[in-house]
């Protein structure tokens, strides 16, 4: 039984490792380094063998940890997905992330096969634990980044996808592993099965949760963000029992309700960023507890798993993104910027725990050179994306942020709410004078942030691109308020 000393240290450790890892955020930003990788080193360092801080050895733990902390991140990255990014870009981020993820596990199935002397099935293993990219990283990296909308919707709907392909592979190289009579038509059918219900049953309960989020008035306007959440999990577990992809369906139910009109929508934003961002401070810092530095950093494991890393980054990304691409409008430099984007991050990892979890030979080495290539891929390809994008001339215009310093609320009792509306130079309503604007009798434009200013708005006030527009209106009206506002120069002509 724990004493209360136990407690008090378990607590004290905790809230230093969130401090150190929100404090990380900052350093990573300043170094050029992906924060994922300060989070696997202050795990690595605090584990036991670094400064034996928090001895941790259970693989069972930080899977159950990295499964729950992928679906708050896959959920949060969902939300704020716009559905017309996604639907643009649809034919080459499924490609990618089936026929594009298993391309990539045949190159590495044979790197490894040659480098580390394994059997085919343990190389195809290899193959298949680090051949998705990884959306905690890709969200992560993209986040801020002014990189062309194709590009980035690309990657994001890739990397929100890919998980069931690479899933399905990895258990099933570990089953022909492990039992002797596995049928593989029997686990091709299982990818279908798990594609498909994964798709179907996303979407549903993702209609079901907007639904839910609308019509159930509750008491507190701090419920509705958990509400949201509990239907992520509820997602991921329901599809799990049935043998579905639970990550997909994650993935694609967020895409649903983040598209939809919502009671409280910024605070269910805002709350999931931020719990987002806790799971993966704390998911990465507990697999890098879960490696042991001595072994990690054994010459063996350094020039083998660096030569591996340097054929996935060169060869078998660059095989995948261009041989799944063709006539896809992709020109030649926007593929290889697409080729070196391919992140590794927390999946490979988690994935690299299922050998340990399930009694496969050789699974220490597995984890030990998976994570190994995931800090290599995020230390080479993380801290230069932004850098091969500019040099690729693939930035696009400068992305307008709202501030946020304005807290947006729906009024319940009023039936109203305060929204904001972010304005580019192609609207119709860009260079009027808001009394020139044919609103709705219950609308009023209650606030205007220009260059990080406020403006106070009167009849006179005219509106030029890169506001934000604070806007007080009626539930009944939204849907009727966001035609009008959206409405291009292109239109009007």
């Amino acid at each position: 039984m724990l004493s209360s000393v136990n407690i008090d240290y378990f607590i004290l450790l905790m809230a230093l490792l969130l401090i150190i890892g929100v404090l990380t955020t900052k350093f990573s930003t300043r170094l050029g380094v992906p924060a994922l990788v300060l989070f696997l080193v202050v795990g690595m360092v605090m584990g036991s063998d670094g400064l034996g801080f928090i001895p941790f050895n259970n693989p069972y733990l930080a899977q159950l940890i990295g499964i729950i902390a992928l679906v708050v991140i896959l959920f949060e990255g969902g939300l704020q997905t716009k559905w017309s990014s996604v639907k643009a870009v649809a034919k080459p981020s499924l490609s990618l992330a089936t026929i594009g993820v298993l391309l990539t596990t045949i190159v590495v199935a044979v790197a490894a096969k040659l480098i580390f002397e394994v059997s085919w099935l343990e190389g195809f293993l290899f193959g298949a634990i680090v051949g998705s990219t990884d959306a905690a990283a890709i969200f992560a990296v993209l986040k801020g980044q002014n990189i062309k909308s194709k590009l980035s919707s690309t990657l994001e709907a890739e990397s929100g996808t890919n998980d069931p392909m690479a899933v399905f592979l990895t258990l099933s190289f570990i089953q022909l592993l492990t039992i002797d009579d596995s049928s593989y038509l029997m686990l091709i059918g299982s990818f279908f099965w798990q594609m498909g219900a994964g798709l179907a049953l996303g979407y549903g309960l993702g209609l079901l949760a907007s639904y839910a989020i609308n019509k159930i008035n509750l008491d507190s306007s701090g419920l509705y963000p958990i509400f949201a959440l509990a239907f992520a999990l509820l997602t991921y577990s329901l599809n799990d029992l049935i043998g579905a992809s639970g990550l997909l369906a994650v993935y694609v139910a967020a895409l649903v309700i983040g598209n939809r009109d919502l009671t409280y929508k910024h605070s269910i934003f805002r709350f999931n960023e931020g719990f987002a961002w806790m799971m993966q401070i704390l998911m990465f810092i507990i697999l890098g507890l879960l490696v042991f530095p001595a072994q990690l950093l054994s010459f063996d494991i350094i020039v083998k798993g660096f030569l591996l890393a340097l054929i996935l980054i060169f060869v078998a990304r660059p095989v995948a993104v261009f041989l799944t691409t063709p006539r896809m409008g992709f020109s030649t430099r926007e593929k290889i910027f697409l080729s070196w984007a391919g992140l590794k991050g927390a999946v490979p990892i988690v994935l690299a725990t299922f050998p340990m979890t399930m009694g496969v030979e050789n699974s220490q080495l597995f984890f030990n050179v998976v994570f190994f290539v995931v800090l290599t891929s995020a230390l080479i390809q993380g801290s230069t994306i932004s850098y091969f994008a500019e040099k690729l001339g693939l930035n696009g215009p400068e992305k307008v942020e709202p501030p946020h310093t304005l807290e947006l609320v729906s009024i319940g009792k009023a039936n109203a709410e305060i929204i904001e509306f972010a304005v580019n130079e192609n609207m119709k309503v860009t260079g009027q004078a808001l009394k020139d604007l044919e609103l709705p009798s219950d609308v009023l434009i209650s606030a205007i942030i220009r260059n990080g200013d406020l403006v106070t708005p009167h009849g006179e006030t005219v509106i030029k691109p890169g506001d934000i527009l604070y806007i007080l209106v009626a539930k009944q009206t939204i849907k009727a308020l966001k035609r009008l506002m959206n409405e291009t120069k292109d239109e009007e002509n």
